[in-house]
């Protein structure tokens, strides 16, 4: 088992594909080194997702609360605008 392939699987990846690693570990080496390199593909790939997917709900929550101020933003200008109409209209 790699050393990255460790700390990978028990921090980013799914229960079940961290138990083919351990199952995929255990084997005898020649089985072994057959296997490895497509399960460290897998396993890179599903860090990478995992990544991937963190950045994604970031960003989101960043443009949710942009959004925010920008309704914030909106409503506070549509306000003076009103008042502003209010004080021409009252002054004509």
């Amino acid at each position: 088992m790699t050393a990255n392939r460790t700390t990978v699987a028990h921090d980013l990846i799914p229960a079940d594909l961290s138990d083919l690693v351990a199952r995929i570990d255990s084997l005898p080496e020649e089985h072994r080194k057959l296997l490895s390199p497509s399960l460290d593909r897998v396993v890179e790939y599903t860090r990478r997702r995992h990544g991937i997917l963190n950045l994604i709900q970031e960003a989101l929550s960043q443009l949710r609360l942009d959004m925010k101020y920008l309704m914030f933003d909106l409503e506070s200008t549509r306000e003076e605008r009103d008042k502003y109409k209010q004080s021409l209209d009252g002054e004509v």
